[in-house]
């Protein structure tokens, strides 16, 4: 699933006139966190979630008219628990800050799809100015998570500078309202960062009905998703609409250009033997954080001898090979193989993520 940027981006894209809601302050007990965001039409919400119940649908009230005066503001709610049974949200207070002109971020929504597609993070910067009486300017700044730092053209040098520490200070997930200093009397301007990285990368070599199941599953957990294959008739967008990229040439060649780093996760499930040995040669001993290849136990035993003998690999880099590959849940038809597979996906990135965080 795309985050709330990327889908910003597809609408403008497409021209459709929209609307972001982002939820920029909390106290007490609410729905959702800072940094929660929803994209409003005409139609109602067609995106994300500021809450949901009674905060939600106030605010996609308020879009309807910000898509008419195309004026971008921030509204208080109190989510008081006595507003009566369908309003009893949570009794906290939420701010929320609805932009009614995203177009006009629009280089840095594509700057930012441009440096997380080539695997490079960053983070959004948003800096809102009050216009007393008539509501608030609202500019977007894509800053790249490398060193040096290079200061966005014509975002404020104060601002540059308090965000500039900010990131030096790496700082932790999450999106964070950041404190100008000095800033000038009369002057109300409000600065939010986002920090955002690449989806973790799943690759997937083999463009048949295993394939295209699990690419429909990672694309519902959220991983970026490339399909490898020599067959273009498989290997397509009418085929597999959930993937991200594809790659249509000889897949062991295909294989061998990856270079996948710690956030990869290579699943083989070709149309037969060689080719799966082709997929995997180039994938013993890379840094990918997963590594895993469909086969009978038997195939299995085949191609570790075959690697094992032939100095492919050791018997300490075979054991780091999911095969066969998937969690056992008795998996017989293609659907039930794909669950297992992105069962032990979910498994081996759930844990990574913790030893991370401890």
């Amino acid at each position: 699933m795309k985050n709330i940027h990327h889908q910003l981006l597809d609408y403008l894209r497409s021209g459709e006139k929209i609307v972001l809601a982002t939820v920029i302050r909390t106290s007490g007990s609410t729905p959702q966190k800072p940094g929660s965001s929803a994209l409003f039409s005409d139609k109602g919400v067609v995106a994300g979630t500021v809450g949901g119940g009674l905060l939600e649908g106030e605010v996609q009230q308020i879009t309807q008219h910000v898509l008419i005066s195309g004026i971008s503001d921030q509204y208080y709610f109190n989510l008081d628990s006595d507003q009566g049974e369908d309003g009893a949200i949570c009794g906290g207070e939420a701010e929320v800050l609805v932009d009614a002109n995203p177009v006009a971020s629009g280089q840095a929504l594509e700057t930012m799809a441009d440096s997380l597609s080539q695997r490079k993070g960053g983070y959004m910067t948003t800096v809102v100015t009050e216009n007393p009486g008539n509501g608030r300017t609202i500019e977007r700044f894509w800053i790249t998570d490398e060193t040096p730092l290079l200061k966005p053209a014509g975002l404020d040098q104060l601002i540059w500078g308090t965000i500039s520490e900010y990131i030096s200070g790496k700082p932790g997930p999450g999106f964070k309202e950041l404190l100008i200093q000095s800033q000038a009397e009369g002057e109300n301007r409000s600065v939010f960062i986002e920090p955002m990285n690449p989806m973790p990368h799943l690759v997937i070599a083999g463009a048949g009905h295993v394939g295209k199941a699990l690419a429909h599953l990672g694309a519902l957990l959220d991983y970026e998703i490339t399909v490898i294959d020599d067959r273009h008739e498989f290997a397509n967008r009418g085929n597999i609409p959930d993937a991200d990229r594809f790659i249509v040439d000889n897949i062991g060649t295909s294989m061998q250009g990856l270079n996948p780093g710690a956030d990869t996760y290579i699943v083989i499930v070709t149309r037969g033997h060689d080719h799966d040995a082709e997929a995997l040669k180039p994938c013993i001993g890379s840094a990918a954080a997963y590594i895993g290849m469909i086969g009978s136990a038997n195939k299995v035993a085949i191609m570790k001898k075959r690697f094992i003998e032939r100095g492919w690999a050791t018997e300490e880099q075979w054991s780091g090979i999911h095969t066969p590959v998937g969690i056992p849940i008795g998996s017989k038809s293609v659907q039930e193989i794909a669950v297992s597979i992105a069962a032990q996906l979910v498994k081996v990135r759930s844990q990574i993520h913790s030893d991370h965080v401890t």
